[in-house]
């Protein structure tokens, strides 16, 4: 027996909108492959397969119109989605790692009381700059994390008490 959900239940297991389902298919990006009698979207297997194809184009940065393209056209399949994917996190990594190493390098000099050179600071920038490349929240997050640490070192160099010891 072939399983089918509606709009809703596709929402809540794919942590989509329901108004972002109808939206892709008012658009001709994904369209439901059934029809309950009284008008209700039903999506098959094959539909959740096609939704995750979407969904890893949309993740990698593709446009709503180029995943359209590259899927009716038949340009790409399910293992270069997968592959793309693959590449996309390894590359991240690299990123991230060369963040890690910026970020204990200034950590080093901190403890060590050793004033940030120009060139460290340049360094540790690009590899923030890097982050530019996350989500709007992760990196919003990332950065105030950055700020407050570099606020904190440029506070203590100057001598600037902390908000926090001003009222002791």
């Amino acid at each position: 027996m072939k399983k089918y959900w509606k709009t809703g239940e596709l929402a809540n297991m794919t942590g989509l909108t329901v108004r972002t389902l109808r939206f892709y298919d008012q658009i001709g990006l994904f369209s439901p492959s059934g029809q309950t009698e009284s008008g209700h979207r039903l999506y098959s297997e094959s539909d959740l397969s096609h939704l995750h194809q979407i969904l890893s184009l949309k993740e990698l940065g593709l446009s709503l119109e180029e995943i359209k393209s590259a899927l009716s056209d038949g340009q790409i399949t399910p293992f270069e989605i997968v592959n793309l994917q693959i590449n996309r996190i390894k590359e991240q990594i690299k990123m991230q790692q060369k963040l890690l190493e910026q970020l204990g390098h200034v950590s080093k000099l901190m403890q060590g009381k050793t004033q940030i050179t120009v060139e460290d600071f340049t360094n540790l920038m690009q590899a923030m700059k890097m982050e530019f490349e996350k989500p709007v929240l992760e990196r919003q997050t990332t950065w105030e994390r950055h700020l407050d640490l570099l606020g904190d070192f440029l506070i203590e160099e100057n001598g600037i008490p902390k908000p926090e010891e001003e009222n002791k």
